[in-house]
């Protein structure tokens, strides 16, 4: 789950409030390329008696196609996710203006100071639905859904790859910070291309249960982390009430990751 500290829409305290409203034991807030939200989330988590695992999803680049690692565990002070979280900001403005850039050549102008406005003054990192929540306020598509499948998607005419690591490094630099890697949302088409060097660098897992997973994914997940000797992870990877789901709605059993806690010491 996300928050302001990256491109979520609610603050790491109103995450947490919420998860606990929702039902909610353990949670673990994946802002994209930094851990700003954990000192916050987890003294709100020991209030309300939600356990918060420090975490991060660290983005990379495989031939064009965004590849992102979940870290659990991390240490959110360690010299390794600083200087990742330092490099990834630049980055991220850079890569902002190029879909700026793109999508003014297609006719939809926007500042990039309306989408820092849009971001707010609390996020450390500058994402793709910052953008979408901008065109939607300029008026240029109906929905941010629409955003995402029209432009910006991953397949989006306006799309820039995050071109910051490969995916043997994201899984690196989690591992240098004391975390445990699992590869996010892994796109079907590519697993296979993928998953053998991401294990040589030491990935520890996969994340297999997610709201958009068909059955059939899920299955052929479990399959693999069974024959890998892989860790299962799942999660909702909440950013906004905006998209129609509530913290809660989606959950996995403690029993359905029970490696991946023990893992990491619970």
């Amino acid at each position: 789950m996300h928050t302001t500290a990256s491109d979520g829409s609610w603050s790491p305290e109103a995450v947490v409030r919420a998860a606990a409203a929702g039902g909610l034991h353990v949670i673990s807030i994946t802002d994209h390329d930094n851990s700003a939200a954990f000192q916050t989330a987890n003294a709100i988590g020991a209030e309300v008696q939600v356990q918060v695992i420090p975490g991060i999803e660290v983005s990379s680049t495989h031939r064009g196609r965004d590849i992102h690692v979940l870290g659990y565990f991390v240490d959110p002070l360690s010299d390794a996710l600083t200087g990742h979280s330092n490099r990834a900001s630049g980055r991220r403005i850079e890569r902002m203006k190029e879909m700026l850039a793109k999508l003014a050549a297609a006719g939809i102008e926007i500042e990039y100071e309306t989408v820092e406005e849009v971001a707010g003054p609390d996020r450390f990192s500058i994402g793709r639905p910052h953008l979408a929540r901008a065109m939607l306020q300029g008026g240029h598509v109906s929905s941010m859904h629409e955003a995402f499948q029209l432009w910006i998607g991953d397949d989006g005419p306006a799309c820039v790859p995050t071109h910051l690591l490969d995916p043997a490094g994201a899984v690196e630099t989690i591992l240098a910070a004391g975390g445990i890697p699992i590869w996010a949302h892994p796109p079907g088409d590519l697993v296979d291309e993928v998953l053998p060097g991401m294990i040589d660098a030491g990935l520890r897992g996969l994340e297999v249960y997610r709201p958009s997973h068909r059955r059939n994914d899920v299955l052929r997940y479990e399959g693999i982390c069974r024959s890998a000797g892989l860790l299962m992870s799942g999660g909702s990877d909440w950013h906004s009430p905006d998209y129609g789901a509530a913290l809660g709605d989606f959950f996995v059993e403690s029993r359905e990751v029970e490696g991946l806690l023990t893992a990491g010491g619970m």
